[in-house]
C-alpha cells in the first residue's frame, strides 16, 4: 500500500476520485524505468538506490507517481538485508573496544580494523576482511541495508498494484462501509469472511448464500480514537473483496480540511465492474494441516459418504458460520462438520456462541481434547450438535461411527 503523502485524488462534489494510471505506452515506459532502476541496484545499498530514484524524478511534475511506483517496488518486490560479519551493534562494541585498548581509531583506523578482522576470522572460522568490518559497522542503518533480491514485476503488474494502492488509501479515513455481496459461489464468501476475521474488522453481517450478504463495517474514524492501524487493516481487505464475483461497496469518508481544520464528509463507491486486480492468492484449499490431514485420510476410505469442502454458509444474527466440511450421502442425507482445533479463548467463546445461534440439527463438532474449554468459559451443555473428541489427529472412523447408513 501507499503512504498517505503518496496518495493522489480529486474531489467531484462530495465524491472522492483516486488517481489511476491507464496502461498507455507512457505509463508502461514510466514503470519500466522504475523497474530497471531497481534491477540495476541489486547488491547496492538502499541509500544508493534512493539517490538513483531521486535522479529519475528530476523536475518532472509526475514525481509523486514515480515515488508511489518506487514505494510499491521497495515494499512488495524487494528484499533488503543487513550485511555484516556479526550484529552491527556487537561489531561496533568490538571495534571501539579494540581501538581503546590498542590505538585510537581516528589515527590508526586500518590497524584497528585489521585486528578485529583477524579476531573475528578466528571465531567464525573463515577469512574476514577489514573492508567487511568497515561496511558492517553501521549496516543496521536503513540507508546502509543491501538490496539483496529483487523480483521484477511486469510493468502492467506494477501499474495494477499502483492503481489498487491508490484505491486502498481511500479507506484510511473511512467512517462507515456497506458491502453488498450478491449471490456468489460460497468459496468466494469464505475468502472474504476469512479476511474480515484476519484483519479483525468490526463487521455486522446479514443475509444468506442464496440471496447474498450485506456487510456493514465500521471504519477507523468511527472509533473513539481514530486508528491508523485499523485503517490499514480495512484497506488490506479490499484485495480480498476483488475475488468476489458480484458485489458493490459504498463508503463514507472523513478528512480534515488543511486550511480551516474542519471535518469534511465525502463518499466513495466501488463495485465488481471496477478494473482493479487483486494480488491476493485465491482461496487456499485448507485452513490448517489438521483439516488437510483429515481430508487426505477420508479420501482413502471406502464409504458412500462424500466429503465436500466449505460449501455451506450458515447465517446467524450479525455474522455467518462456515463449517469446514459437508458430508453428503447418495440418499440425500447431509451433515456439516466443524473442526475446533487449537485456538485462543476468545475464538472458542465465539465459535460455541455461533453453534448455539445456528439452530441446525445436522452439525458435528470435532473438538480437540487439548483445548481447555472450562478455562475459556465454554460450557458444552445445550450444544445443538454431536461432539466427537480427538487428540492429535482427527480420524475419519470417529466421524463415520456417528453417521447413519455406513
Amino acid at each position: 500500500m501507499l503512504k498517505s503523502d503518496l496518495l493522489i485524488f480529486r474531489r467531484t462534489g462530495e465524491t472522492i476520485v483516486p488517481k489511476k494510471l491507464s496502461l498507455t505506452s507512457n505509463a508502461i515506459a514510466l514503470a519500466e524505468q522504475q523497474i530497471d532502476c531497481f534491477q540495476n541496484a541489486v547488491g547496492t545499498t538502499q541509500g544508493e538506490l534512493d539517490r538513483k530514484l531521486i535522479e529519475l524524478e528530476g523536475d518532472n511534475p509526475d514525481y509523486k507517481v514515480k515515488r508511489g511506483l518506487a514505494h510499491i517496488l521497495k515494499n512488495s518486490f524487494s528484499s533488503f538485508e543487513i550485511v555484516s560479519p556479526i550484529e552491527p551493534q556487537l561489531l561496533r562494541e568490538e571495534v571501539f573496544s579494540t581501538s581503546a585498548k590498542n590505538c585510537p581509531i581516528a589515527n590508526h583506523k586500518s590497524t584497528s580494523l585489521e585486528i578485529v578482522a583477524s579476531s573475528l576470522g578466528d571465531r567464525l572460522n573463515r577469512e574476514v576482511l577489514p573492508a567487511e568490518i568497515e561496511r558492517g559497522l553501521y549496516a543496521d542503518l536503513q540507508e546502509n541495508r543491501i538490496l539483496t533480491r529483487f523480483d521484477p514485476p511486469t510493468p502492467e503488474t506494477l501499474i495494477n498494484r499502483y492503481n489498487l494502492a491508490q484505491v486502498q488509501g481511500i479507506f484510511y479515513r473511512a467512517s462507515h462501509i456497506i458491502i453488498q455481496a450478491h449471490r456468489n459461489d460460497p468459496g468466494e464468501y469464505k475468502l472474504l469472511f476469512r479476511y474480515l476475521k484476519l484483519f479483525q474488522l468490526m463487521a455486522f453481517i446479514e443475509g444468506d448464500a442464496d440471496t447474498g450478504f450485506t456487510i456493514a463495517i465500521d471504519g477507523p474514524t468511527s472509533l473513539f480514537k481514530p486508528s491508523t492501524r485499523y485503517g490499514l487493516a480495512l484497506a488490506k481487505m479490499i484485495p480480498a473483496l476483488l475475488h468476489v464475483s458480484k458485489w458493490s461497496l459504498k463508503a463514507k469518508l472523513q478528512s480534515r480540511d488543511p486550511y480551516s481544520g474542519n471535518l469534511k464528509t465525502s463518499s466513495y463507491s466501488l463495485s465488481d465492474r471496477c478494473d482493479l486486480t487483486s494480488h491476493y492468492p485465491p482461496n487456499p484449499t485448507f485452513d490448517s494441516m489438521l483439516e488437510a490431514s483429515f481430508a487426505k485420510r477420508w479420501n482413502k476410505l471406502k464409504t458412500n459418504w462424500v466429503l465436500e469442502r466449505e460449501v455451506d454458509l450458515i447465517p446467524i444474527p450479525g455474522s455467518v458460520m462456515i463449517p469446514d466440511f459437508r458430508l453428503v450421502h447418495p440418499d440425500g442425507d447431509v451433515f456439516l462438520l466443524e473442526i475446533v482445533g487449537y485456538w485462543r479463548p476468545e475464538y472458542l467463546q465465539k465459535k460455541f456462541f455461533q453453534v448455539r445461534k445456528a439452530e441446525i440439527n445436522n452439525l458435528i463438532l470435532a473438538v480437540s481434547e487439548r483445548l481447555n474449554l472450562t478455562k475459556a468459559g465454554v460450557k458444552l451443555d445445550n450444544i445443538p450438535a454431536q461432539i466427537v473428541w480427538f487428540k492429535d489427529k482427527l480420524l475419519p472412523n470417529s466421524i463415520l461411527k456417528i453417521l447413519p447408513k455406513n
